[in-house]
């Protein structure tokens, strides 16, 4: 009896003791978990420059015939020049081109911006988003090879579609000069969502170019 409590008392030990351990990944375990975690802004980054701008540049048309084909006909406007999901009650998104005059700034905010016209009457017809906050996700929603099908869950969808907003700020929009936008000229290609009834389009530049 002694040797068999002798004996438990060892396993009981040993079992306590592994209960305490605790088990460490190793230097390439944890190179591949890294490798294989999801990773947005690797995903635009990989695309930008060889699918994302080619596509936009292509798809888009000039913004006023886009603007108005979807206000006469949005079918029409939405198989020419836009997208949505299937999933969601998402709004059309369309790539189009801009080249006009800003005729007014918002700087200061973090979401800043410059208001254009595009048709020469000196009044704004759309609102082109210049960071470093970007609202919405419009370049995500524009391109038709990508879909929420190839993301685990909405909220991999979402961060994949601020990423996008994240790249062009950082690759593009904080370069741009904050000082006497007003009166300059702009051409920018890139995407806005269909607008709400009386309000300005939101358009978020892929390639944007001020005063020449």
């Amino acid at each position: 009896m002694p040797k068999f409590q002798a004996a438990c008392t060892v396993l009981l030990a040993g079992a306590l003791a592994l209960g305490g351990c605790k088990f460490v990944k190793t230097e390439d375990e944890q190179k591949q978990a890294a490798a294989g975690a999801f990773n947005p802004d690797k995903l635009v980054a990989d695309i930008w420059d060889t699918k994302v701008v080619p596509y936009l540049e292509e798809r888009a048309g000039p913004f006023q015939e886009v603007s108005a084909l979807a206000a006469s006909d949005l079918n029409a406007a939405a198989e020419k020049y836009g997208h949505k999901e299937k999933q969601g009650n998402a709004p059309w998104t369309f790539a189009a081109k801009i080249d006009g005059v800003i005729v007014g700034e918002e700087t200061k905010s973090r979401a800043a911006y410059v208001d254009v016209d595009v048709d020469g009457d000196s009044k704004a017809d759309v609102r082109v988003s210049i960071g470093p906050a970007i609202r919405g996700t419009a370049l995500r929603d524009s391109l038709t090879f990508v879909n929420f099908n190839e993301f685990k869950n909405q909220i991999e969808w979402a961060q994949y579609g601020k990423s996008f907003n994240t790249h062009v700020n950082g690759t593009l929009l904080e370069k741009l000069s904050r000082e006497g936008l007003t009166g300059k000229t702009i051409k920018a290609t890139g995407a806005y969502p269909l607008p709400a009834k009386g309000q300005l389009p939101q358009f978020v530049p892929a390639t944007i170019t001020v005063g020449g």
